[in-house]
This record gives structure tokens, C-alpha cells and sequence, in this order.
């Protein structure tokens, strides 16, 4: 673009006559340059749409171009100057961005609980940049609330919660689980709101050895101390068992503690592995226990009619938290935080009331300034991806994919077990298929220690390996006593067969001299 500097940086348009002058500055006119901005905007969507779009979900490209920090950091050059640079150079180092990112929408990205690129949320976040909407009330944001609020009514009926239950969109699951903790003690105890901790019981809360980690974040957050988060043993496939949570609750009550809420897990991080709901919601019921459900990547499967049974008994939660942007793919942030009361808990709990926002004499119905439910003030309308997207697939595309997804996990679990090499964790209740590789040099080893000592050192080399070459990208971690594993996530309905036969193939490939 051959255009004046000034120009192209979208800063300055020509003075008009009779400019106010106003502490050295001049007021006449805007200061953005709009038919510059405008040709700017329009040739970068191109660029997005190559890079971003079309390259990063096809399989025949790189899923990362790797390079070390102190490399990326010259290649970037990421100091910040005094002067702006004219567009081609933006646009250089929008294409340098895109191209050194790693492409979560590649069919060969399963690294992480999301994954995968669907074209209506796409679109859906295209608009909601655009427009740059903040979620607090019906005022500046009418389009969004509504769809936040459809979006959540339809996933409350997924929960079992009829004509009951509220709701708002969070920005993650880990503040979801903070939401629920607060949330559960403000019910336990209404007056720590004003009052704080000062005076309170000793307060305790119960979770499986395999929850989120932000479990034990949201209670050093709020002032609960993670020495009173109880650890709950779970059984050999990562399920909470109910009988030790009953154990540590009569613990609690013996040291004179308060327990207030239990945490159970649908779809936990490594194994995902599902709760026991029915049997934790009896002891809950017992002893009068908030029930948390963190359903944030497990909550997909209440969509398919194969599959809801691994969340039985997921309407007798107080709360859930559930993350649309993993297994359906709404896009990076998608969180959604519910409670099935309806009397007003989660506003009372939050709610500040701040008059210049949340005047009660406005034109409308306030019912619909929804802000204070959140601790947030700037919210994002991270709904509408998703209800752009259920809207254009429908909830039986949605289905599908969940059925799909969880179709590719068994195959690849049935050709791990067929192949040479490769050993199987357990058997996948999910979409996580954890696995060892064992190289050609270990296979007629004994599985003793100093064995096990020797794969434990596998996992890490193949995975440098593969991010180096660009092949592909699969999580890898240890588990308890378990040397390190691979952990295969299966999400997008761009995968393939032919896919899953490439993961166990190239990890051969990448490996098989160790």
C-alpha cells in the first residue's frame, strides 16, 4: 500500500478550518484516519484467513514452526518504540505472529483439552471483536445478554434443572470452581460477606486426588487455606470413592471443623475419569453439603444419548461448571457457571450494587443487567460463539461430535492394544487415551523399577522431537507413581481415522532408537 505514513498509520487526517486548539491539541475532526483504517482491516482479513484459517487446519501443514524463546524473541522483535510503523510492516508481524503460533485448529494438535476449529464460532468471535460489547448490562450489550441467557436456560435443561437455576458466563473453569466455592460458603454462611473471616469457623471442603487444581487455588484465593481442602482417595481409574469421602467428612466434624461443600469431578484432566455422582449427592444430601459438579470438560457428553450416563445424578448438583469451548469447540474462552437455585444467591453473593451501572430506575426491565452476578466489572459475550454455533449445527451436530469423538478414542485404544510397543494405561471412559510407547531396546525388559526409570525419560524425547519437526503435538505428564505417559486428547470433527494411525506411527518413528 503506497500511502503517506501518517496516513497509513490511521493517526492523522488533514486539519479542517476553524480547529479548536485545546491544551496543544486540536479538537476538530477525528483523529483516525477511517478510509486508512478501513483498507488496513481489509487487507489483513485476508492474511487471518490464509494463516490463521486455511493453513492451520490443514494436515499437510506444520502444527508449530518451533523455535526457542531468545530466537522467537529476535524474530518478533518485540520492543516497543517511540515512533509506529506503516502498515506493511504491521502486516509482517501479523503474518510472523500467526506463522510462529501454534495451530490449536490443526487435525494433529491433541495437546490440550480443546482443540479444533469450528467456522461459525469462528464468525460468532469475529463479530464480538468487532463490535467490542462488555457483558454488564441489557444497555450497552442488548444482543448478548439475551444470548447469554438462551444459551445457558438450554444447558440448564441438559442438567436436569427444569424451569430452575441461574447462571452467567465466566472467563475460565478455574474461575468457575472459584465461583462455586464462594458461592457454597456464602449459603453455608450469608454473613461473611460483610463480615469476613474474622470470627468464622474452621471451614473445610472434600475433593477427589484427581480434581483441577483450582480447587485448592480458589481456597487459598479466598482466605479458606489449603490445609482445609480434604483430599479424597479415588479408585485405580481415578474415581472419587464415596465411602473415603464419607471418612474425611466424620474426620472434619471429629477436629470440630465445619465442612460446607464437596467437589466431584465429571471428565477429570489426565484419565478423565467421571465421578460417582448419585453416591456423592447421598452424602451431600447426609450432611448437608454443597455439591459441586466440575463438568468443565466432562459436561459435553449430557448432548449425546450414548454417552450422558457417565453425569448420572448431575441434577442433583447446587452447581456446575461446564466449558463449551473444550469438546464442542466454541472457542477459547467458553466457560459457563450454574447454579440450581433460583431465589437470587448468585447476585446476593456477588453484587455490589454500583449505582452508576446498576441504577434501579432505568426504562427497562433491570432483571436483564446482569453484571452483578459476576465478580467481574468488563465481561466478554463469550455465549454468543456458542449459540451462533448451536444455532448453525444444532443440538444433534453437537451430538455427533461428541459421539465421534469418543468413537476415534476407543479405535485408537484398540490399536494400541494391537500394536507392538505401545502399552494402554486403562481402558478410555472419555476422549483421553493414556498410553506408554516402548522402544524396540526396552521391549524384552523386565518391568522393574530401573524399566520403568528408562521409559520415564521416553515420553519427553519423542515430544521434543515432534514439536521440532512441526508433525503433530500430544500431552504427556506422570500419574501418581506412573512413569511419564502419553496422554491422546480426541476432539475436533476434523480428525480422522487415518489421524489416530499417524499419532502411533510417527511416535514410532520419532522413538524407536531409543
Amino acid at each position: 500500500m503506497n500511502t503517506a505514513k501518517n496516513e497509513s498509520q490511521c493517526i492523522t487526517a488533514p486539519v479542517k478550518k476553524k480547529a479548536v486548539l485545546m491544551d496543544g491539541v486540536y479538537l476538530n475532526g477525528p483523529t483516525l484516519h477511517i478510509k486508512a483504517a478501513e483498507v488496513f482491516v481489509q487487507e489483513a482479513l485476508p492474511l487471518i484467513l490464509e494463516e490463521a484459517v486455511r493453513k492451520a487446519i490443514d494436515v499437510r501443514e506444520k502444527v508449530c514452526e518451533w523455535q526457542p524463546p531468545e530466537r522467537l524473541k529476535e524474530i518478533l522483535d518485540l520492543e516497543l518504540k517511540e515512533e509506529g510503523e506503516d502498515h506493511s510492516k504491521i502486516l509482517e508481524r501479523c503474518r510472523d505472529a500467526m506463522r510462529y503460533s501454534v495451530k490449536t485448529g490443526h487435525p494433529r494438535f491433541f495437546n490440550q483439552l480443546y482443540a479444533g476449529m469450528d467456522p461459525y464460532s469462528l464468525v460468532g468471535r469475529f463479530i464480538t471483536e468487532a463490535i467490542n460489547p462488555s457483558l454488564y448490562t441489557y444497555e450497552v450489550a442488548p444482543v448478548f445478554v439475551l444470548t447469554e441467557e438462551a444459551v445457558l436456560k438450554k444447558m440448564m435443561e441438559f442438567l436436569g434443572w427444569d424451569n430452575e437455576g441461574d447462571g452467567i458466563f465466566s472467563p475460565g473453569g478455574s474461575v468457575s470452581n472459584m465461583y462455586a466455592v464462594n458461592v457454597a460458603r456464602y449459603n453455608h454462611m450469608p454473613g461473611i460477606k460483610e463480615q469476613g473471616l474474622c470470627g468464622t469457623p474452621r471451614l473445610v471442603l472434600f475433593t477427589s486426588q484427581e480434581c483441577h487444581y483450582s480447587v485448592a487455588k480458589a481456597a487459598a484465593f479466598l482466605g479458606i487455606g489449603t490445609n482445609n481442602v480434604y483430599v479424597v482417595s479415588s479408585d485405580e481409574r481415578g474415581k472419587m470413592i464415596p465411602a473415603e469421602l464419607e471418612k474425611q467428612v466424620l474426620r472434619a466434624k471429629e477436629v470440630g471443623a465445619l465442612p460446607f461443600m464437596v467437589n466431584a469431578t465429571s471428565g477429570t484432566t489426565v484419565l478423565g475419569a467421571f465421578d460417582p455422582l448419585e453416591d456423592i449427592a447421598d452424602i451431600c444430601q447426609k450432611y448437608s453439603l454443597w455439591l459441586h459438579v466440575d463438568a468443565c470438560w466432562g459436561g459435553a457428553a449430557l448432548l449425546s444419548q450414548k454417552h450422558r450416563h457417565l453425569l448420572k445424578g448431575i441434577h442433583r448438583a447446587n452447581s456446575v461448571a461446564w466449558n463449551p469451548h473444550k469438546m464442542l469447540m466454541a472457542g477459547v474462552q467458553c466457560c459457563a457457571f450454574m447454579v440450581r437455585d433460583k431465589t437470587g444467591l448468585l447476585q446476593r453473593c456477588h453484587s455490589a450494587q454500583a449505582s452508576y451501572l446498576f441504577q434501579k430506575d432505568k426504562f427497562y426491565d433491570i432483571s436483564y443487567d446482569t453484571g452483578d452476578k459476576s465478580v467481574q466489572c468488563s465481561r466478554k459475550p463469550d455465549a454468543f460463539k456458542f449459540w451462533l454455533m448451536w444455532k448453525a449445527v444444532g443440538t444433534r451436530g453437537l451430538e455427533e461430535r461428541v459421539d465421534r469423538a469418543l468413537a476415534l478414542a476407543r479405535y485408537l485404544a484398540e490399536e494400541i492394544k494391537k500394536r507392538e510397543g505401545f502399552q494402554l494405561l486403562m481402558e478410555p471412559e472419555y476422549a483421553n487415551v493414556c498410553f506408554w510407547y516402548i522402544p524396540p531396546s526396552l521391549r524384552k525388559m523386565p518391568e522393574c523399577p530401573e524399566f520403568w526409570e528408562k521409559i520415564h525419560k521416553v515420553a519427553p524425547v519423542i515430544k521434543e522431537r515432534m514439536m521440532k519437526k512441526g508433525s503433530m503435538m500430544v500431552g504427556y505428564q506422570p500419574h501418581g507413581n506412573r512413569a511419564n505417559f502419553f496422554r491422546q486428547i480426541v476432539i475436533s470433527p476434523q480428525v480422522s481415522r487415518e489421524d489416530m494411525d499417524f499419532v502411533l506411527e510417527e511416535i514410532e518413528t520419532l522413538g524407536k532408537d531409543l
